[in-house]
């Protein structure tokens, strides 16, 4: 690569990956101006990005995944002003995630998993209108998620079919290079090559992330993976997540979210995987034909949590009252259902009676009457008893 050649190259890609390649790469870049695909991905090469990188203007996909490069990104790629995608996964690079990279408005992929980065993730991203693959997983990123989000407009509609990027597609002679990558989409790894452009995702999981999940998130209707799983986040899942219609797959696990988990929810009708277990999630789980269908272990880990698909039933009461409200709530309607009966059983019976003898003058002629000869026969009926008890009681002396 370090060889002078005799005019000027013409080499627009280059394309070595997956092979066997080892080594150091040779700084000698500047005597290739004229590419545009560089991808040397799936190799055993090692040492630092060269500075003379930078020479190639011209570059829009730069790919050194699944490889050992380490140290920090140089910062002379920062002259490549129309890099489109940036693909650095499962290597070592550390420090910090430049600048520059943020504020490259030209950007739609950047891939930087399985690294060593840290520091913040700045909020200039949110400049990023044309990012449809944000993927910064497995690093030890910390701070809290920039709460713009909601400006990439990338994210914020679905994809429109026939669209075209630079970035990963290169056309020569009567053929077509198509750039592709290796995704961890719900919970496994797929390559994407010609519907990568139809692809909306962002991935911040397993890092050191904290704060709260912006509500802003929910205004990316495009988005169809995100992945969030393993911070620090807390507070709850924001109430209006159930307006992003495209999502397919949502992760949040293992964090410290808490709550109950938005009704809204059940409105996601493209949802095939969801993961929210081991969290604080309490109360009953959204019924939906998305939500009942999913795996159980889909929200193991919350002790508060009820309802279908868990084993664990909740009825209405018991997820808006503590325990005791609950028997307390029990005990006071039939209490007040003894009371109501009563009056209303009082109310019948005397004007039952009462109005009959008021408004017919023979029942009330025939009920005094049969008062009367009840009181006659009482009077009688005692009258014969103490007799009876007197001549007892005088035999009883005389004797």
């Amino acid at each position: 690569m370090c060889q002078k050649m005799n005019g000027r190259s013409k080499l627009e890609v280059l394309d070595v990956s997956i092979n066997a390649l080892s080594g150091e790469l040779s700084d000698c870049w500047m005597h290739w101006p004229s590419l545009t695909h560089v991808s040397l991905g799936s190799n055993n090469l090692s040492g630092k990005i060269p500075n003379s990188t930078g020479s190639l203007v011209g570059l829009k996909a730069l790919s050194l995944q699944n490889n050992s490069f380490y140290g920090e990104i140089p910062s002379s790629l920062e002259n490549c002003k129309v890099l489109g995608l940036i693909n650095l996964s499962d290597n070592k690079f550390s420090g910090i995630i430049p600048r520059w990279i943020f504020e490259r408005t030209t950007l739609i992929i950047i891939h930087l998993r399985s690294n060593k980065f840290m520091g913040k993730i700045s909020p200039q991203i949110c400049q990023l209108s044309s990012l449809i693959v944000l993927d910064l997983a497995d690093n030890s990123l910390s701070g809290s998620i920039p709460k713009c989000l909601n400006n990439i407009s990338a994210m914020t509609a679905r994809p429109i079919r026939g669209i075209w990027y630079d970035a990963l597609e290169a056309d020569y002679d009567y053929e077509s290079y198509m750039e592709s990558l290796v995704l961890d989409i719900k919970g496994r790894a797929a390559e994407y090559e010609g519907i990568l452009r139809y692809v909306r995702m962002i991935d911040l999981s397993s890092n050191n992330l904290s704060g709260s999940i912006p509500i802003e998130i929910s205004s990316l209707f495009g988005l169809q993976f995100l992945n969030l799983s393993r911070n620090h986040l807390m507070g709850r899942i924001p109430e209006k997540i159930g307006v992003m219609a495209s999502l397919e797959s949502l992760d949040l696990s293992r964090n410290h979210l808490s709550g109950e988990i938005p009704q809204s929810m059940s409105n996601l009708t493209f949802l095939d995987h969801l993961d929210l277990s081991f969290n604080n999630f309490s109360g009953r789980i959204p019924s939906s034909t998305q939500l009942q269908s999913l795996d159980p272990l889909s929200f193991f880990g919350n002790p508060e949590l009820c309802g279908a698909p868990l084993t664990k039933n909740c009825t209405k009461d018991e997820e808006t009252l503590g325990p005791t409200a609950v028997e307390e709530n029990r005990e006071i309607p039939e209490i007040s259902w003894f009371y109501i009966g009563m009056g209303s059983g009082f109310i019948v019976g005397f004007w039952g009676v009462c109005g009959a003898l008021f408004f017919k003058r023979a029942w009330r002629h025939a009920y005094f009457q049969f008062l009367y000869d009840m009181r006659d026969r009482a009077y009688v009926g005692i009258a014969i008893k103490l007799k009876w008890f007197h001549q007892k009681l005088r035999r009883y002396h005389a004797g």
